[in-house]
């Protein structure tokens, strides 16, 4: 049996977690579940055993794309790629010029500068 049972939450650095949540509180729909000047957490509410998380770090600052320097990033599977990326520019995303993996995949950044991507969700017959 593998000691670790369950992935629960995904922390992130951030300056402003508040701000961060309410960023992905309007990219995924799920909802703020706690928040305060130094912690934020968010998660869908149906049962979803993930959350994402965000917690302030005074010296923080954002990889730069495409710094192989960076830790982690997020990928969400979308409907349609070209209206999730506008809709994500809209609440504050950026698209960095370089664009890896010919159009197969978009690479985002959130307002903090840490790079996400989008895959467009296939259906199988």
């Amino acid at each position: 049996m593998p000691v670790l049972k369950q992935l629960s939450t995904v922390v992130i650095d951030c300056v402003d977690p508040a701000a961060l949540a309410a960023f992905y509180q309007k990219a995924t729909g799920w909802e703020i579940t706690y928040s305060d000047q130094e912690f934020a957490s968010l998660g869908d509410g149906d049962g979803t055993p993930v959350q994402l998380a965000f917690v302030r770090d005074e010296g923080y600052q954002a990889p730069g794309w495409p710094d192989g320097a960076k830790h982690m990033h997020l990928d969400f599977t979308v409907t349609d790629l070209d209206d999730a990326t506008g809709e994500l520019l809209g609440f504050g995303a950026s698209r960095p010029e370089f664009q890896p993996g010919d159009g197969q995949w978009i690479v985002l950044t959130d307002p903090e500068g840490h790079p996400f991507c989008l895959t467009a969700a296939t259906t199988r017959n």
